[in-house]
């Protein structure tokens, strides 16, 4: 069963994306500071780069594990996307593969651009 099925099932549509990311977080109660490629992930992100568009609130799916981080297919923006390891705050949310599609339904992604 997957743990994102009731937030799905509760959704409105005039949820805050912040808001969403907060219930999914504490849904996704395992997690890891070592990603695995060919895993699925979210996690809250906060790019140093000035000027960066970037999305705080990614859903991963990882192709590759770097002594800098990890580069994966983030779905909210459908394109490979690079996260340094030390601008990940707090730890990676293990995703189950059957939970990807109830989090695609989630409108929780957060695009902005830093500072």
């Amino acid at each position: 069963m997957s743990r994102i099925a009731p937030l799905v099932k509760k959704l409105i549509g005039t949820e805050d994306a912040d808001d969403l990311m907060l219930e999914i977080l504490e849904a996704l109660t395992e997690t890891t500071s070592s990603p695995e490629a060919g895993k699925f992930y979210t996690f809250v992100y906060k790019p140093k780069t000035p000027g960066l568009r970037y999305d705080a609130n990614p859903l991963v799916a990882v192709t590759g594990v770097y002594s800098w981080g990890f580069s994966g297919i983030n779905f909210h923006w459908q394109e490979q996307r690079q996260y340094t390891s030390g601008e990940i705050i707090g730890p990676l949310h293990i995703v189950n593969q059957n939970e990807v599609g109830d989090l695609r339904r989630l409108p929780f992604g957060r695009i902005r651009i830093n500072n």
